[in-house]
């Protein structure tokens, strides 16, 4: 009996051990930045300006704004949750040749960006990049992309800001799923600092949505895009699946081209 006690209470404290760890350890799991000297020069094939913004918690965030002479409008994009924009500027190369302008920005402690991280500042200064763009351009022409982490930030942003179009790449249901499906046995929602409601925040958002989700990613599984997809029941929902498709490997398949091709630069648009 004594045994078995003391065997209970072994297991209670592992349990709380590891709930513990997974607490003040999950910004570490959850965020993968990559930090850059703030005298690091970018270079890319497409013309562009550097930038910050400042927020009113001392934070500075660093940007790109890609430019082109006569675009169609301009792309705001939130990137995924590893690297930094010297990796980002390439992968939007893509999207900005479909004659876009576009503004991809670093969250806080990525790249040059300084700042501490919360749901409710990541969230902020994605509206704030936002009213940046509204500045300079007009409503109808902005289209807000998020890939994987930052399908968080464009849905919260469509939340409260009726853009021409949402593109959302990889996305999940809430980070709070996906914990749940990692987690199974653990009870996540109860110490999960970033739950990240895409579902929430998108009841709110009137913009026309496109989905694009491989069937064979295993780090935001289908299936959670699938429920986003049923959450938004009533709403303009285009859902794209490449077959074959994993998390980080979409750009890869002729489909995923083909489809941003005909939803940013329809055949009446192109160029002659």
């Amino acid at each position: 009996m004594r045994s078995l006690k003391k065997a209970l209470i072994a297991l209670i404290s592992g349990v709380f051990f590891l709930l513990s760890m997974l607490y003040f350890l999950q910004e570490k799991l959850i965020f993968l930045p990559e930090k850059l000297s703030t005298n690091y020069t970018y270079s890319f094939r497409e013309p562009f300006e550097e930038f910050y913004l400042e927020r009113p918690d001392g934070a500075r965030l660093n940007a790109l704004h890609f430019k082109r002479e006569d675009p169609r409008g301009v792309i705001l994009y939130f990137h995924g949750n590893a690297g930094n924009l010297s990796r980002w500027g390439e992968i939007v190369q893509d999207l900005v040749r479909l004659n876009y302008d576009l503004v991809v920005m670093d969250y806080r402690t990525y790249g040059k960006s300084k700042g501490k991280l919360s749901e409710k500042a990541l969230l902020e200064d994605a509206r704030a990049f936002y009213e940046y763009l509204e500045r300079q351009y007009p409503r109808e022409e902005i289209i807000l992309y998020g890939r994987s982490l930052g399908s968080a930030m464009a849905s919260y942003v469509a939340s409260a800001h009726q853009v021409s179009l949402l593109i959302l790449e990889t996305p999940f249901y809430s980070l709070l799923d996906v914990a749940r499906d990692r987690f199974p046995v653990l009870p996540v929602e109860s110490f999960l600092k970033y739950p990240m409601r895409n579902y929430e925040f998108l009841r709110s958002a009137e913009s026309p949505i496109v989905i694009l989700h491989g069937n064979r990613d295993e780090v935001v599984p289908i299936r959670s895009a699938y429920k986003l997809r049923e959450s938004l029941e009533g709403k303009p929902v285009q859902f794209i699946e490449i077959e074959g498709g994993q998390h980080n490997n979409l750009s890869s398949f002729n489909k995923y081209h083909k489809a941003l091709e005909s939803i940013l630069q329809p055949s009446s648009q192109k160029d002659p």
